[in-house]
């Protein structure tokens, strides 16, 4: 009896594992491009459980914002419904979530001195969020969904952050330079709100073009991922290559 339990559990735990394994990946690609001075694996642990909260959070905040969605809009279709659906509700909930969580533990953090670990903090809360939504995709819909999300899904996830993460190392090293310089700490501010709001825009765009379906929105939907695996691996290569103390 014990074995034929075991043998359900491991059965059960592919979903799980084959769920994770595209975000561990990048992870693990990040991580080996901080070359300077590697984050501690303790905080990385814990932004990775960051962003599972932030998966929650986002369920329950979404839940919130598509029912006020709903109000101002009846009929729960048409282009306008789909693009707020996109931006208001999907893009700020969830890029709000994992970033807001990520910076009350990155922020003030001794660990962050270097301006490539914003982009390390921000990818590693994303994917921690993207593995817990891959995992309910994947007991929703099936296994087979998991192959589709594993080349489109997460490494979008990854994109916003490192979009957001560049302009959150920047604000770091600014708000870092503000004793001296206190119009530093204004611009410092005003970068992280950028970053935040690039990241809803690009994280927007890209669903409400799958939610459309059109033929614009399909070639739009393709040039985006293009744009992931060309230039977000080159910027990531690059901030990489240029990083600085902040």
């Amino acid at each position: 009896m014990f074995f034929i339990l075991s043998g359900f559990t491991m059965l059960a735990m592919i979903p799980v594992f084959l769920a994770i394994l595209p975000a561990i990946v990048l992870m693990v690609y990040v991580y080996r491009q901080d070359k300077i001075e590697p984050e501690p694996p303790a905080l990385l642990i814990k932004l990775v459980g960051a962003g599972v909260l932030a998966g929650l959070l986002s369920m329950i905040l979404e839940q919130i914002g598509t029912v006020f969605l709903n109000l101002g809009i009846p009929e729960r279709s048409g282009s306008l419904y789909t693009i707020l659906m996109a931006y208001l509700v999907v893009g700020v909930v969830e890029e709000g979530t994992k970033y807001g969580l990520m910076a009350s533990i990155t922020w003030k953090n001794p660990a962050f001195n270097f301006r490539f670990d914003g982009i390390v903090y921000a990818v590693f809360a994303s994917l921690g969020f993207a593995a817990f939504e891959n995992i309910l995709y994947g007991f929703r819909y099936g296994v087979g969904t998991l192959a589709t999300r594993a080349f489109l899904s997460i490494p979008g996830h990854m994109a916003f952050a490192v979009i957001f993460g560049i302009f959150y190392g920047h604000a770091k090293k600014n708000a870092d330079l503000s004793y001296y310089r206190p119009s530093k700490r204004i611009l410092a501010r005003v970068q992280n709100i950028i970053g935040y709001a690039l990241a809803v825009l690009f994280h927007g765009t890209y669903d409400a073009c799958l939610m459309t379906g059109t033929g614009i929105s399909t070639l739009i939907f393709v040039l985006s991922v293009v744009l992931i695996y060309v230039v977000i691996f080159f910027v990531i290569r690059r901030e990489s290559r240029f990083d600085q103390p902040v």
